[in-house]
């Protein structure tokens, strides 16, 4: 039988991990092999400087991060698809996109459905986190730097470019770290609200699908199928509203150039800290020292970005309510728990939360669903569409506090607005080239 010491960490080991100021960091692997008086692999110790010095453009080290998300993922089990698995999403994608032709008229885009692997997830979605991290890790790394006062730049010198190689690796290594955590719970490609994948085709991670399922009391081929709802769902409003994933994204880059550093923080900080105390000195930088302030120009793109994220959230939960009403019993049931789980965050959301600064969860994702839902009882399921033809007819937070009153307005004339404005800028350039390709007078007169 196991004895309490079998099962706990070494003292000794605990220690060299406390005398190790990197631990945590990419770095600590390296010194801390250093540092225990063994002999370290010389060729793995190589690879690993080469990748945190390699040289990247921009603020964040993608090449590490994508390696970092590799390898968190190969931790766990990965198996790729089957053919099974790849029939079965391809089936429940296309019973999915016939029962939302029901219930909305935003059609479907064509193209067979994908079943990844999460190492497939990784890759297929990078793109995507690297437009949404990279503004906010590029103005706190430029924030950081112009808090640096004159003295300590100067001190610095050629050390400058080597320090911003070094926390391009740093983020690429957190980056790289939180995207293989969430890897391994997305259950396809819409997750944080919006495709991180091109194409829109419909994409579910069988392993996820499975482990989510459990522990629900329903069927396995209904989990797929409400997930595929969803998904398609999520995939049928972004590829009908042009405008909508630049406003998402757009929101998170200006939250990213709102981002400041705090100096007299970083000073107070720093004049208590214990050079010799290389715990004190890991704590703090991995505290909240640095940590950007959250200024008001920031915190209204956060408001204008949980808006728009609550308002898709909660058309995808309307429509998938209205899809499975009559058709699918387990569906009330299914419907909670992915609240749930959205409302939660799980531990890898949290992470990732923590090292972008922000959140991408709909808060408000009843009352969205409410207020979409009143508008369709109102005027119907054509009118609760057309809302989305401009951003400028939106519904905003003021109509997520009031849905009744938001589907007693008049929408018909409104859901035009998006519609006219550009026909008639459309009309207004092709009347401006048309005079530059001609002679510049005036048009002749009518004749008699």
């Amino acid at each position: 039988m196991a004895t309490p010491d079998d099962d706990s960490p070494r003292q000794d080991e605990g220690d060299d991990r406390r005398a190790n100021p990197f631990a945590g960091t990419p770095l600590e692997s390296l010194f801390g092999a250093l540092g225990s008086g063994q002999l370290p692999d010389l060729s793995q110790l190589m690879k690993q400087m080469q990748s945190l010095m390699s040289p990247s453009t921009g603020s964040v080290n993608w090449e590490l991060a994508t390696s970092v998300a590799r390898n968190t993922v190969a931790q766990h089990p990965d198996p790729s698809p089957t053919a099974t698995e790849k029939s079965q999403v391809t089936d429940a994608v296309g019973l999915a996109q016939h029962w939302l032709d029901d219930v909305t008229d935003l059609p479907a885009e064509p193209g067979t459905p994908l079943a990844w692997s999460r190492a497939e997830w990784v890759a297929a979605t990078r793109p995507s986190w690297q437009q949404l991290v990279e503004p906010i890790a590029e103005h706190v790394v430029r924030a950081m730097g112009e808090a640096m006062p004159a003295e300590a730049q100067a001190m610095a010198g050629p050390l400058i470019g080597l320090l911003g190689q070094a926390g391009g690796a740093m983020f690429g290594h957190q980056v790289g770290q939180a995207l293989g955590e969430l890897a391994t719970e997305v259950l396809g490609s819409t997750d944080v609200g919006f495709p991180l994948a091109s194409g829109h085709r419909a994409a579910l991670l069988p392993t996820n699908v499975h482990a989510f399922g459990e522990g629900l009391g329903q069927s396995t081929s209904d989990v797929l199928l409400y997930l595929a709802l969803r998904e398609s769902a999520h995939q049928r409003l972004f590829a009908n509203v042009p405008w909508l994933r630049a406003h998402v994204v757009g929101a998170v880059e200006e939250f990213g150039r709102g981002t400041t550093i705090d100096v007299s923080k970083i000073e107070a900080g720093l004049s208590q800290l214990d050079p010799t105390d290389p715990e004190a000195v890991r704590d703090a930088l991995s505290g909240g020292m640095f940590e950007p302030e959250r200024t008001p120009a920031q915190q209204a793109a956060l408001s204008r970005l949980e808006t728009a994220l609550a308002l898709v959230e909660g058309w995808v939960d309307e429509v998938v309510t209205q899809a499975t009403r009559e058709r699918m019993p387990s569906a009330a049931a299914l419907r909670e728990a992915v609240r749930r789980r959205r409302a939660a965050g799980g531990p890898a959301e949290q992470t990732f939360a923590s090292l972008v600064g922000l959140e991408l969860r709909p808060r408000r994702l009843r009352d969205a669903s409410n207020m979409w839902a009143a508008l369709r009882d109102a005027q119907g399921a054509g009118a609760r569409d057309r809302v989305w033809r401009h951003p400028d007819i939106m519904p905003t937070t003021a109509d997520l506090d009031d849905p009744l009153g938001f589907a007693a307005k008049d929408h018909s004339a409104a859901a035009t607005v998006g519609g006219d404005f550009d026909d008639a800028l459309q009309r207004l350039l092709a009347a401006d080239e048309g005079g530059a390709e001609g002679s510049g007078g005036a048009p002749p007169k009518p004749e008699a």
